[in-house]
């Protein structure tokens, strides 16, 4: 495994992906206690994320706030035996909720995946449709390395040239692959946003830059 991957490595408390999700945690934490002394409960919409991703947050105050956690994928989840969560199936840009239905909208690395700039809007609308109170955070375009395919510089390469390159070796969590339409595929997956990008989709959010030496590594908006 090469020193980026390592780096990505959940598992590993000192990883830098650890360290920074449990920095982020921390302002996940700040929404779940105002929502609680709000109205005595939180119920959360993890949209695209997984159970296991809330380890980030102690289960004592997850429990003390009597937080409810809905996670929603458009693909079928393996069943978890835990009163925390309900696992739904749903399309995160058309969710069939009515407004307001949760405290916390929630979306970890996730809006980078649902498609086209159409459907990135349409799963902005829908975190700020879903509750007063979100946290929505995605890897940033300018940073040098790509988080998904863990290299330099990767993501700047036009498609093509990155389709090419997934098909001569595997890189980070992509496998090396033999198909073109394969390759391109898994390089449209990923689309980085930028500053400018998260504003427009989120405007009246606060913008946190997350930032590695000094430079700014992921984008946060957050509406509390």
């Amino acid at each position: 495994m090469n020193f980026i991957l390592r780096q990505q490595n959940y598992d590993d408390p000192n990883s830098m992906a650890s360290r920074f999700r449990r920095a982020r945690g921390r302002r996940i934490v700040g929404l779940i206690e105002a929502a609680f002394a709000e109205r005595g409960a939180c119920r959360i919409v993890d949209l695209g994320g997984r159970p296991e991703y809330w380890r980030i947050v102690d289960r004592d105050l997850l429990e003390r706030c009597k937080v409810h956690i809905t996670v929603v994928n458009r693909e079928r989840q393996a069943p978890i035996d835990d009163p925390l969560f309900d696992q739904t199936p749903g399309d995160a840009c058309a969710m069939d909720v009515e407004d307001g239905a949760f405290d916390i909208a929630h979306s970890n690395s996730v809006i980078e995946h649902v498609g086209d700039w159409e459907r990135m809007e349409a799963f902005a609308s829908e975190t700020r449709r879903l509750a007063r109170r979100y946290y929505v955070q995605t890897p940033y375009f300018w940073f040098p390395v790509e988080p998904h395919f863990s290299a330099p510089f990767f993501h700047w390469a036009p498609e093509p040239v990155r389709a090419k390159r997934l098909m001569k070796r595997a890189h980070g969590f992509a496998t090396r692959m033999d198909d073109l339409g394969q390759a391109m595929r898994a390089v449209q997956h990923a689309r980085l946003l930028y500053k400018a990008m998260m504003r427009h989709l989120f405007p009246d959010a606060v913008h946190v830059d997350e930032r590695f030496a000094g430079l700014t590594k992921s984008l946060m908006a957050i509406r509390g």
